[in-house]
C-alpha cells in the first residue's frame, strides 16, 4: 500500500502489503519479571548456532574451562565463536540432538558444570568506545560471538561492516516482537532498557551514522515507557527516535519493519544495506553493550517458556546450552495434554519431538501447546484459487503459484516466482481455507534448490579440477620435450662442422657404392674339376 500515517510522536509511518491480526497470547508470560534459570548439570553447546561456517573446537575432552572462555573459533568471515556459559569440564565433543526442523544431530561441545560459575579473564571494558576505531569494536563484537538475537542468527559483526560502497543512513532497531506468545524482548526492554540504548550508541558509532529508529508494537506499553525513559537519559543528542507501530503480524520482519519506519523497499534478493539501512534486534543491542562495556561474550539470553501446556509460563535468563527440559521443569513442568512442543513462535517456529535439546543463541521461545491451542486442521483439501494467500503475503508473492510449482518439484519455476523472497511467516497458510501447509512446500523447495545449487557448485569445482589437471599434464609434457630437445642440441656438433660432417658422410656413401659396383664386375673363379675327371 502507498498511504502513510503519523505515529503518536509525529513519526511518519508506512504500511506494508498484507499481514494478519492474531491473538497475541502474551499475557501468559509477560506478567512477571524474568528470573535466572537454574545452573544445569550439563551444558550442550552446538558448534553452529549462526548462519555461516561451523566454528572449530579449540578445547579437548577433559579440559577445564571457565565461564566466558572460547570453546570454538570462527571459521571464515561469516562465522561466530562459541563460549562456555559456565565453568566446568569438557566431557564430550560429539554429535547431539539440536533444535532444528530436521531433527538431526550436530557436533556439540558438552560441559559438565562444577557449580562455581567462575568467570575466565575477560577483555577490558571499553567505556570510551566513541573514541575507538570502529574496526576494533567490530572485532570485539565478533570475538564475543554475537549474532542476531531475533531468530536469524546472522553474525552481527558482518552486518555492522557493510563496506565503503554502501554508506548507512539509518540504524533500525527491531523491538516489534510481533509473533504471538513470545515476550522475551518485551521483558528485556522493560528490564535492561539502558543497556539497549548503550548498545545502540555503540552500533551508531561503528556504522558512522547519527540516526536510529527504534520500532516497538503498540501492544507493549510498559516496554515503550521504559525505553522512552532510557532514550531520554542515555541519548541527549537525540539520535534515537522511538516509534510506536501498529500491531500487525509480521511487522517484526526485517523488510516489513524497514518499510513501516522508512517507506523504503529492500530489493528482491537484496539486503537492507543496499538502501542505506542496517537492522538489528534489541537483544543484539543489549549483547553488544555487554561485550563492549563489560567485556562479556554472549553466553546467555532471555527465553520465553509458555503455552497452556506449561504450568507456570514465564521468561528466563538462561545460559546457552541449557537443556529445554530444565526450563520447562523450572516452570512447573507440563500440565494437561501436550499436543506439540515448538521452538520459536506458533507461526515461524518449528516442532520438535524431544525436550532434551539445548537452548541456542537463536532459541527465543519454548512453546508447549495443548490440542485446543493447536487443533488438527485435518487433511488438506484441493486449492480453490480464492487468492486470500496473495492478499496477506507481506512480500508481494503469489503463494498459490509457488505451491503448484513446489508440489510438482519444478524448482526453476519456483525461483522464477521469487521463492527466496518468502520469509516463511505463515500468513498464507493461516488464512488458507483448504488448510494446505503452504510453508512446508516452500521450505521443501528451498532445501531442494540449495541442494541442487551445491551439486552444481561441486560439479563446477570438479570440472575446474579436471581442466587444471589436464593443463598441468600438458605443461609437464611440453617441459619434458623441451628438456629432451635441449639435451640433443647440447650433444650435436656446432656451427660450420655440420657441412664437413655432411661431406664425409656423402664420401663414405659414394665409396661404399663404388666398392659394391667393383665387386659386382669381377669374373668368377672356374670351378674345380671333380675327382672323377682326374
Amino acid at each position: 500500500m502507498l498511504f502513510s500515517v503519523l505515529s503518536p510522536h509525529r513519526q511518519r509511518l508506512w504500511h506494508f502489503h498484507g499481514g494478519v491480526h492474531l491473538p497475541d497470547e502474551k499475557a501468559l508470560s509477560n506478567f512477571a519479571p524474568s528470573v535466572a534459570a537454574p545452573l544445569p548439570k550439563r551444558l550442550t553447546l552446538p558448534l553452529q548456532q549462526h548462519i555461516g561456517a561451523t566454528s572449530q573446537p579449540c578445547v579437548a575432552v577433559g579440559d577445564q574451562v571457565r565461564k566466558g572462555q572460547m570453546l570454538a573459533k570462527p571459521q571464515g568471515y561469516v562465522s561466530a565463536p562459541v563460549h562456555a556459559p559456565s565453568s566446568g569440564t569438557v566431557v564430550a565433543i560429539e554429535p547431539r540432538r539440536v533444535p532444528h526442523p530436521s531433527g538431526l544431530s550436530a557436533p556439540c561441545v558438552v560441559i559438565e558444570t562444577d557449580g562455581e560459575d567462575a568467570w575466565a579473564e575477560l577483555p577490558a571494558p571499553v567505556p570510551d568506545f566513541e573514541r575507538r576505531d570502529p574496526g576494533e569494536l567490530r572485532e570485539r563484537i565478533r570475538q564475543s560471538g554475537i549474532v542476531g538475537m531475533g531468530g536469524a542468527s546472522f553474525p552481527s559483526s558482518v552486518k555492522l561492516n557493510p563496506g565503503p560502497d554502501q554508506p548507512i543512513e539509518t540504524l533500525v532497531i527491531n523491538g516489534a516482537e510481533c509473533e504471538p506468545y513470545i515476550t522475551c524482548d518485551d521483558r528485556l526492554m522493560r528490564e535492561r532498557a539502558a543497556d539497549i540504548v548503550n548498545g545502540i550508541r555503540v552500533m551508531l558509532h561503528i556504522l558512522g551514522t547519527r540516526r536510529c529508529l527504534l520500532g516497538i508494537e503498540d501492544n507493549k506499553p510498559e516496554a515503550i515507557a521504559a525505553m522512552r525513559h532510557a532514550v531520554q537519559q542515555g541519548d541527549p543528542a537525540g539520535r534515537i527516535n522511538l516509534v510506536e507501530i501498529p500491531t500487525l503480524y509480521p511487522s517484526g520482519g526485517e523488510k516489513q519493519l524497514i518499510r513501516i519506519l522508512t517507506g523504503k523497499e529492500v530489493p528482491s534478493h537484496g539486503i537492507p544495506a543496499q538502501v542505506g539501512i542496517v537492522c538489528q534486534n534489541v537483544g543484539t543491542a543489549c549483547a553488544v553493550a555487554d561485550a563492549v562495556l563489560r567485556g562479556r561474550p554472549l553466553v546467555e539470553r532471555y527465553v520465553t517458556v509458555t503455552g497452556r501446556a506449561i504450568a507456570e509460563p514465564r521468561n528466563y535468563r538462561a545460559r546457552i546450552g541449557t537443556p529445554a527440559i530444565e526450563l520447562i521443569q523450572a516452570s512447573g513442568g507440563y500440565v494437561g495434554e501436550l499436543e506439540k512442543l515448538v521452538v520459536g513462535g506458533p507461526m515461524m517456529g518449528f516442532r520438535v519431538d524431544t525436550d532434551a535439546i539445548p537452548i541456542t543463541k537463536a532459541a527465543n521461545c519454548l512453546l508447549a501447546l495443548t490440542p485446543a491451542e493447536s487443533p488438527d486442521p485435518g487433511e488438506p483439501q484441493p486449492c480453490i484459487r480464492c487468492g486470500r494467500c496473495a492478499e496477506v503475503c507481506p512480500t508481494y508473492l503469489l503463494p498459490q503459484q509457488l505451491y503448484w510449482h513446489a508440489r510438482s518439484k519444478d524448482l526453476d519455476k519456483v525461483q522464477d516466482y521469487n521463492l527466496f523472497d518468502c520469509i516463511e511467516c505463515g500468513c498464507c497458510a493461516h488464512v488458507c481455507p483448504s488448510h494446505i501447509p503452504l510453508v512446508q512446500y516452500y521450505r521443501y523447495a528451498k532445501t531442494e534448490s540449495w541442494a541442487r545449487e551445491r551439486e552444481k557448485r561441486a560439479a563446477e569445482r570438479a570440472r575446474q579440477r579436471h581442466a587444471a589437471r589436464e593443463a598441468r599434464l600438458e605443461r609437464l609434457e611440453r617441459e619434458r620435450k623441451a628438456k629432451l630437445r635441449k639435451k640433443k642440441e647440447a650433444v650435436a656438433p656446432k656451427g660450420g662442422d655440420d657441412a664437413k660432417q655432411a661431406a664425409i658422410r656423402a664420401a663414405r656413401e659414394r665409396a661404399a657404392q663404388n666398392k659394391a659396383a667393383r665387386q659386382g664386375d669381377k669374373p668368377r673363379k672356374p670351378a674345380q674339376a671333380s675327382a672323377s675327371n682326374g
